[in-house]
């Protein structure tokens, strides 16, 4: 069955690139609402549909756009908090254009949303099931959707700073497994990244306390890595987020190389594209129960930072 979240559940922190101060409030929606965003701070509280085909292209972030220019980017760390927990539909009411960065992770999303429960509403739950391969690809970046009967994600990356070089790693996203094992991974880059980001406008309320900050080998965030590949973890983080703008679970494998938001839109693009690769599945109580956020439990958040 569909869930909505039980009461209303807020955020409040500071856009990673407008470094402006920000309030997020989760609230519950009926079903067959998906996931919606409402700009409080622009006349008529216009919304935003949480979907792939109002996805702007943006190599920094996952944005949104309506009909009329209205905007919403960073999604991607709430999104994949709000599919980590199983939740399909909710109102997001937004005070302004960009989703606050919090500590660079979906952890304080988690716990929010885990701690203040689900409704589940009297609507059949729809998953979309993956049926042959698709896939996209831009010089040595690949993404792939493959059939399987869960959602997995498999990424790998290779940078070029000793801190990160190659990570790769494979999650069967089922049974809680975003909450222990995703969450808590922080957004990364390099020092050099930063300045540039910032001379160019961007940035701006980025620092050592929400992003894993490196130069060369060395880890400049205080504390260090909360995991020894939490960049990859990370990765796959986003690349959940970014996956269900598909507009509902998916049943398949992701796997991603050198992958990032663009390419993960790329690739839902092609795969709606294609009807032959993919179908609609009514969730019965066995395919319900492989999905990400059935099962979770507060208990869950002792793994998390």
């Amino acid at each position: 069955m569909q869930t909505t979240v039980k009461s209303p559940v807020k955020f409040e922190g500071i856009g990673l690139h407008s470094g402006a101060p920000v309030c997020v409030v989760l609230r519950p929606a009926p079903a067959n609402a998906g996931i919606v965003f409402r700009r409080t701070d622009v006349a008529g509280h216009p919304t935003l549909r949480a979907h792939w085909s109002d996805v702007v292209v943006s190599p920094l972030n996952t944005r949104l756009t309506n009909a009329s220019g209205v905007t919403v980017s960073t999604i991607e760390h709430l999104m994949a908090a709000l599919a980590g927990c199983g939740v399909h539909n909710v109102i997001i009411d937004i005070d302004g254009p960009e989703v606050p960065i919090l500590d660079g992770s979906a952890a304080s999303f988690v716990r929010g949303i885990v701690e203040a429960g689900l409704t589940r509403l009297s609507a059949p739950l729809r998953a979309i099931e993956i049926l042959r391969d698709v896939s996209v690809s831009d010089g040595t970046a690949v993404a792939r959707l493959s059939p399987a009967t869960t959602l997995q994600i498999a990424f790998e990356i290779d940078f070029a700073d000793a801190a990160i070089g190659r990570q790769k790693k494979t999650l069967n996203m089922a049974n809680g497994a975003f909450i222990r094992e995703l969450c808590d991974s922080r957004t990364f880059c390099r020092s050099a990244d930063v300045d540039a980001m910032r001379a160019n406008g961007l940035a701006l309320g980025g620092t050592v306390e929400n992003a894993v900050v490196v130069d060369g080998e060395k880890v400049l965030t205080p504390g260090g890595l909360r995991h020894s590949d939490e960049a990859v973890r990370h990765k796959m983080l986003d690349a959940l987020g970014d996956l269900y703008t598909a507009g509902a679970p998916i049943l398949g494998r992701y796997t991603g190389t050198r992958a990032g938001h663009a390419m993960t839109n790329k690739l839902l693009r092609a795969l709606f594209a294609q009807p032959d690769a993919w179908r609609w599945v009514e969730c019965d109580a066995k395919i319900a129960a492989r999905l990400p956020g059935v099962g979770v439990s507060v208990a869950d958040l002792a793994a998390v930072a």
